[in-house]
């Protein structure tokens, strides 16, 4: 088989892998930011009970390989407590879990990096510290963090295709099936690491334009 029938052969079924891991990467994100939003209150929290379960959580994520975590939920949990699920839902579940311990961070030290002083502003005017906290600290940290953010949303990706090692249908999956049937990895896995760059290109072009617009933004209102 030369190249172009390999890729007229294997593109689609590609891009139904790709499809499968855009959705698990976006929906994963987005569950993924409120988890790490409330992880970063927690761990920013006068409580102690809510700091320590937010450090515990956040520890044990970051310390242990993303394939032990996603055996650990798809062949340990579900078989210890009696239940099931699919293997998409259990790759969002596990790449919800990690990546949100990384955004916690992520949030955590975009708070502290914008000046205390403004916290301190808005509080001698009145503002109650949830009210100072979302109108005068967050979007000055929203700002900081945007890049970070999105280099956390390209590791997610990239991270999904380690999900396939549950069966789920992703990009890399369906490239390993391809490849045991055409015994072509070279063409395949290449056009796989094109449709990844391809893919992570547009984002970090994306972030780059949206750090830009936000920056500018910031000069023009100062």
């Amino acid at each position: 088989m030369t190249f172009t029938e390999i890729l007229i052969e294997s593109l689609p079924r590609l891009m139904s892998g790709l499809w499968v891991t855009v959705q698990l990467t976006v929906i994963s994100l987005i569950f993924a930011i409120v988890l790490g939003m409330i992880t970063c209150f927690f761990k920013i929290s006068k409580f102690k009970i809510l700091r320590a379960i937010a450090t515990v959580y956040v520890d044990i994520i970051r310390g242990t390989p993303l394939m032990v975590q996603a055996f650990f939920l798809y062949f340990g949990l579900t078989k210890a407590l009696g239940f099931t699920m699919t293997n998409f839902v259990a790759g969002i579940i596990v790449l919800t879990l990690n990546a949100g311990a990384y955004l916690s961070e992520i949030f955590r030290g975009g708070i502290n990096a914008v000046n205390k002083g403004q916290m301190e502003a808005a509080r001698s005017l009145g503002l109650p510290y949830y009210k100072a906290m979302l109108k005068v600290i967050l979007p000055q940290a929203v700002r900081i963090v945007i890049p970070s953010v999105v280099n956390q949303f390209i590791i997610t990706l990239k991270d999904t295709s380690i999900i396939s090692v549950l069966g789920t249908p992703e990009l890399m999956k369906v490239s390993t099936i391809i490849v045991s049937r055409n015994f072509k990895g070279f063409e395949v896995y290449g056009i796989t690491a094109i449709l990844y760059f391809v893919v992570i290109f547009i984002l970090t072009k994306i972030s780059r334009i949206v750090e830009r617009r936000l920056t500018n933004g910031a000069k023009s209102s100062s």
